[in-house]
């Protein structure tokens, strides 16, 4: 398992990168943070690290950590 799933629980924004990130991506949902996790932690999410940052893509997203 690697070091970001091992932390999924550690995942937040802020309020307003909530709000950016409902935009962004235009869902409804009240728990953006909530969705977020089980968008990376989906069995069908691909993981790749580069420097500091971890990129997922899944359902046509890419989230940078």
């Amino acid at each position: 398992m690697n070091a970001l799933l091992e932390n999924i629980d550690r995942l937040h924004t802020t309020a307003m990168g909530a709000e950016r990130i409902q935009r962004n991506l235009s869902i409804e949902t009240e728990d953006v943070v909530q969705w977020c996790r089980m968008q990376i932690t989906d069995p069908g999410a691909v993981f790749r690290r580069e420097g500091k940052n971890w990129y997922v893509k899944n359902g046509g997203c890419v989230f940078t950590v």
